[in-house]
């Protein structure tokens, strides 16, 4: 069946770069306005030197943003859309949001927007935007936020009472693709109230600036060619046209560029300036548009009353090949995308007989469609500056030493508003949804990061643009095995090239991380703050007060599942070529020194294990060498549980080499045997375990996690444990308390920006990882070992059903219950019940630890995507109960509270 699908078969297609169905996609970005690649101050500060107040009359030097956008893949041609309901005070052209200083938890996008739906070829897209009729409160955004204090809930977009009586616009834009260089661009618009109001809708095309940053370079061209027919020239791409049906007011031109007048008072030029359009319709200034009707960015202009509970359509078709009936067959189009859209979810969805749950995937796989991004950022030239442009002042050294990087990719992004750069461990999780979409790009995503242009000379692999040398956990090696593993089973043949390549490229990363975060060599690792913020008592990136530094479980751990990692992918390619037997067995060997390590750092008696706690500690590691366990209970003490590994013994008989070097080492080592395998005990069908938890310690290490008094929430595992709410962790230093409590959504505190919070929420990348570690678990011991779940309800259950039910708990985040509410919208009944609103979902960052509610950036379709993988068949869900309460009912034993260490 599945090769009868119509977008199968184009996924199938071999193009060359930049050609076919992909070279047009959802492209790009939701705010370029603030990131590091724009911001050329000699502070470093890019949330106050490039405002959103600026982006509309400033050029970008490295991308474009827009609402709804779409451009070419290597964003040189843009379209998009512009809207003004004639009371705000700004064109509508892009997302607004708060910045890091303006927001009480740091910075948000303050706007109401959903996608519905996305192939992955692009032949169909479907976005909703949600437009007040009132003037948009800017001001009232910005400073409400600011007064609330941390402690506060952020003020929402529809806490300011614009959507009463339905005073809002349902705008929809939907793309379809008619052949490759051939795009249908529709737009619809229904008022949801019962009284019409005006509406101005201004579809867009630009072309991004390429042209400001270097003598001589050339400038591309648009122009009216006839009533309803814009020509776009551009030396690269070619010659496209827009075509515009219906009636529209006119056709508006100006450029793509800088406004000096408006930003810097400069009066000396003249122009027809970014912002043209804006001063057009808000300003009424006939002067600012080009009246030769010629530019580099192009409006068409619709003005409507659009009657009250009515609507009104746009269509506008963007191809290189000119045609005199462009909307002859437009609707038969869309009609055809959108069926073989049903077609393909339909064959992907199989299984799934919740009707809810088809609709939750479809629109996580869309978020995940929706959030690719055209990502250009070259260190190099950012740090010299442009030949046509004032020289970067000396003062700015942010990324110095990563000069080789040069990205112009598509790449998958956590979030197109919030996050509009790529992180690494965040796209590491992407993959996994994604291989079931388009397996070819989630391989060649993995593939990028470790690209000679990405990765450091030095083995690291770029963090994120902020500070591209910080440390993101090691979970490549996990992902690209994943990958492998997830696209084999859909073509039946495994892409051992891929595999290969990626390996080869780890291998050096792994050596970095050996080299670099083992501050003693005595393999235990030192990462930093790793992705988890404000998890710890101090900021684990910088210097510690105390001086020293801390040996962490969590950086420990994820070393130790390296090696497991990567001795797995080792021991695949050495079906096919026996010499990564020799490999494998390295990382086999060094995964036996760091549990060694972990169990008794530098000799000293005292390990990451704590025996009377039953859980891994950080370990603070001070500069007269005293070792003082950190004793947070927190998801760093869960993550040892990620190291596991289990091994068929078809795969050991075909590699008779490894396995009797592994023998070798466990018989001659038995203290180190003892750590990490049931070598000697062969599991379910004769397999091997190995991992840094033997039955025994995970049972104890289980009791603490499945205990709904501590990790265990209705939604999945918190990244705190709920001890804390009644007994915070504090360590006392010089007369400091420091001091790490229960905090269920968002932070209390600026570390970090404030936007992000580990003491206590729920995040889908660690769950997703226990799940698929407990299925490893199972996979050895089978039906016959069982734990109490939840801890004190005396019911014992098989570690698969612990993991299905971990990803009930999940899924039911997003779930409508026997109610019909969504836990994810908390108690907003305008969210749980308008027909409008109650079956557009968010993604958020994470989740609250006590009720489900969405926190933090509010499209992380990212990681957040991962729910689409959880709702497949492969795990068993029941329809989630109403919860009467926000707080949950806590049931269980009670559990020693969390000790707090004498002050040094």
């Amino acid at each position: 069946m599945a090769n009868t699908i119509v977008e199968n078969l184009r996924l199938a297609e071999r193009f060359p770069e930049g050609e076919g169905w992909k070279k047009w996609g959802p492209y790009l970005a939701e705010r370029q306005w603030a990131t590091v690649r724009e911001d050329y101050s000699p502070h470093g500060n890019a949330w106050e030197y490039f405002p959103h107040e600026h982006a509309r009359s400033r050029a970008y030097r490295w991308g474009e943003d827009g609402l709804a956008g779409f451009s070419d893949c290597q964003q040189r041609l843009c379209l998009g859309l512009a809207l003004w309901n004639t009371r705000d005070p700004i064109l509508k052209e892009r997302l607004f949001g708060l910045t890091s200083s303006q927001g009480n938890h740091g910075e948000d996008v303050k706007e109401c927007y959903y996608y519905l739906d996305a192939t992955p070829t692009h032949s169909y897209l479907r976005m909703l935007y949600k437009y007040p009729q009132a003037a948009f409160p800017y001001e009232g955004l910005v400073g409400e936020n600011r007064r609330r204090g941390a402690r506060e809930p952020e003020y929402e977009l529809l806490d300011t009472g614009l959507f009463a009586d339905d005073r809002y616009f349902d705008i929809s834009v939907e793309y379809a693709q008619a052949a490759p260089d051939d795009i249908l661009m529709r737009v619809s618009a229904v008022n949801r109230a019962a009284v019409a109001a005006p509406l101005h809708l201004l579809p867009q095309i630009w072309f991004r600036n390429t042209w400001s940053w270097t003598p001589g370079a050339a400038v591309p061209l648009l122009r009216l060619a006839q009533p309803g027919v814009i020509h776009a020239e551009h030396a690269e791409l070619g010659s496209y046209r827009l075509y515009a049906d219906g009636e529209p007011a006119s056709a508006l031109f100006c450029n793509n560029a800088t406004n000096p007048a408006r930003l810097w008072g400069d009066q000396s030029q003249r122009g027809f300036w970014k912002d043209a359009f804006h001063d057009r319709l808000v300003h009424g200034h006939t002067a600012a548009v080009n009246p030769r009707a010629q530019g580099t960015k192009a409006a068409v202009w619709y003005r409507f009353d659009v009657p009250g509970r009515g609507g009104q359509q746009l269509r506008l078709r963007l191809s290189k090949t000119p045609t005199a009936h462009a909307f002859a067959d437009f609707d038969q189009i869309f009609a055809t995308r959108i069926r073989e859209a049903d077609q393909f979810y339909a064959q992907l969805q199989q299984g799934i007989e919740d009707a809810d749950a088809r609709l939750v995937q479809r629109q996580a796989f869309a978020g995940m469609i929706w959030s690719k991004q055209y990502y250009y950022f070259d260190v190099q030239q950012w740090l010299a500056g442009d030949p046509a442009q004032p020289r970067p002042p000396a003062s700015r050294q942010r990324n110095r030493e990563w000069g080789h990087l040069v990205n112009a990719d598509i790449i998958s992004m956590p979030d197109k508003w919030e996050y509009p750069w790529y992180a690494a461990w965040d796209l590491a999780f992407h993959c996994i949804p994604l291989v079931h979409l388009d397996s070819q790009f989630a391989k060649d995503q993995l593939l990028l990061l470790t690209r000679e242009w990405y990765m450091h000379p030095n083995g690291q692999i770029p963090a994120y643009e902020w500070s591209l040398g910080d440390v993101n956990p090691p979970v490549h090696a996990w992902a690209t095995w994943r990958v492998f593993q997830i696209d084999r089973k859909q073509r039946g043949h495994g892409d051992y090239e891929f595999l290969e390549r990626v390996f080869h490229k780890l291998m050096l990363n792994f050596t970095w991380w050996v080299n670099r975060k083992d501050a003693q060599g005595r393999n235990v690792f030192q990462g930093g703050f790793l992705g988890l913020d404000n998890i710890g008592v101090f900021d684990r990136s910088a210097q510690l007060p105390t001086g020293g530094h801390i040996d962490q479980a969590d950086a420990t751990s994820w070393m130790a599942m390296y090696c497991l990692n990567l001795m797995r992918i080792a021991l695949e390619l050495a079906r096919r070529n026996h010499v990564y037997e020799d490999i494998a067995a390295k990382f086999f060997e060094h995964f036996l020194h760091i549990a060694a390590a972990m169990s008794n750092i530098g000799e000293q008696g005292i390990g990451l294990w704590d025996e009377r706690d039953r859980f891994f500690y950080d370990v603070l590691h001070l500069p007269d060498d005293t070792l003082i366990p950190l004793t947070v209970r927190s998801i760093v003490g869960l993550i040892p549980l990620f190291a596991v590994e289990t091994l068929e013994p078809e795969l050991l008989e075909a590699l008779p080499w490894f396995k009797q070097r592994v023998e070798y080492l466990l018989q001659h080592r038995p203290d180190l045997a003892r750590l990490v395998s049931h070598w000697n005990e062969e599991g379910r069908g004769h397999r091997r375990l190995l991992s840094l938890l033997r039955g025994h310690r995970m049972k104890q290490l289980l009791r603490r996690m499945l205990d709904e008094t501590e990790f265990l929430s209705p939604f999945g595992i918190r990244a705190l444990s709920r001890a804390h709410a009644d007994q915070p962790y504090v360590y006392r230093h010089d007369g400091m308390e420091l001091a790490v409590s229960y905090q269920p959504a968002e932070s209390d505190s600026g570390l970090f920006g404030g936007n992000s919070n580990w003491r206590g929420p729920v995040w889908f990348p660690v769950n997703f990882l226990l799940i698929e570690s407990l299925e490893k678990f199972h996979h050895y011991y089978g039906d016959d070992f069982r734990v109490e779940c939840p801890t004190g309800s005396g019911q014992f259950i098989t570690l698969d059903e612990v993991a299905n039910q971990l990803a009930t708990r999940l899924t039911r985040i997003f779930l409508k219950d026997e109610r019909g509410w969504r836990p994810l919208y908390g108690r907003d009944p305008r969210l749980q019940q308008d027909p409008h609103f109650r079956d557009h979902l968010l993604f958020y960052e994470y989740f609250d630890g006590d009720n489900g509610r969405g926190v933090g950036a509010s499209h992380q379709t990212g990681w957040t995507g991962l729910v689409a993988r959880l709702l497949m068949p492969r795990y068993a869900r029941q329809v989630p109960k109403p919860l009467d309460h926000p707080d949950i009912t806590l049931i269980g034993a009670a559990v020693a509270p969390p000790r707090t260490p004498a002050g040094r």
